[in-house]
């Protein structure tokens, strides 16, 4: 029979021991890589943690990435796709999984909270483009296999204040009694001239394949060449004729980066990252 105290022991290094496989096991959940970067750029962890991220650092599920007001982000994810963000973006990694072994298992989940980004379609969203979403607080946006820019403009008071402005000054020369008609036209979507501050709104830019917006207004599919517009989750996204405002300049060597070989993963960084709780 084990004495007590040696079996409370070994119970004690048990745990340890699973504890420790555990942290090892959330620890191996990589989703990609940062490749490139312009600025500052910080990781809010799934416990609240937060780290300060650069080259080569490794982009984990749950991790929200934040840029500074100068900086773009490119992250590589392990399945080749890459998604560059813009300054002033925060954007989460929800949930990302990928094994060229398994199809079944592929899930990538995203929310763009606030900014902008460009996606190019990996391996999980050619073979499986139902299971990439990225959400916005708009409209969720799904892929059919492309390349896409989509920016969350803030409702702001300045936005606001601008596009009420506009309006009256251009109904009112058109005609007295457009007025009334102002708040509806204000929900239904962007002017044809586009003012000095972009409405409150999720707006997408199609370089490359298709791209679906879905809400509970409704839904519409944008191929490329296409700019789309949607005010927020009741009113359903509609074809912008041409670009309301979207820029995406990140520097030119953001532009260089080359797709790596099939299913290939993006090296593992050696370099310590900052950590602060």
């Amino acid at each position: 029979m084990i004495p007590l105290k040696k079996c409370t022991a070994i119970k004690a290094l048990l745990t340890l021991a699973l504890f420790c496989l555990a942290s090892v096991s959330w620890a191996a959940q990589v989703a990609g890589t940062i490749v490139q970067l312009s600025g500052p750029l910080m990781a809010r962890k799934a416990d609240g943690g937060m780290r300060i991220l650069s080259l080569k650092s490794e982009v984990e599920s749950g991790d929200t990435l934040v840029t500074e007001k100068t900086t773009y982000a490119m992250v590589k994810f392990i399945d080749n796709s890459e998604i560059t963000l813009k300054p002033s973006t925060t954007f989460k990694v929800e949930n990302f999984s990928y094994d060229a072994a398994n199809p079944g298992g592929d899930n990538a989940s995203f929310n763009l909270v606030k900014g902008g980004l460009r996606s190019v379609t990996g391996l999980l969203g050619k073979r499986n483009k139902e299971k990439f979403a990225l959400k916005t607080p708009s409209a969720t946006i799904g892929i059919r296999g492309t390349t896409f820019i989509a920016e969350w403009v803030e409702p702001t008071a300045q936005a606001v204040a601008a596009r009420e402005a506009y309006w009256m000054a251009s109904t009112a020369s058109l005609d007295p009694l457009a007025a009334p008609m102002q708040p509806l036209m204000l929900a239904q979507g962007p002017l044809p001239v586009r003012p000095a501050v972009m409405a409150p709104g999720l707006y997408v830019q199609v370089l490359d394949g298709m791209i679906n917006l879905n809400n509970s207004g409704g839904n519409l599919n944008f191929s490329a060449g296409q700019f789309g517009f949607t005010p927020n989750p009741t009113v359903p996204p509609i074809v912008v004729p041409q670009n309301p405002g979207l820029q995406f300049a990140p520097p030119p060597v953001f532009n260089s980066s080359q797709p790596g070989s099939a299913g290939a993963a993006p090296p593992k960084s050696n370099a310590v990252d900052c950590e602060v709780r």
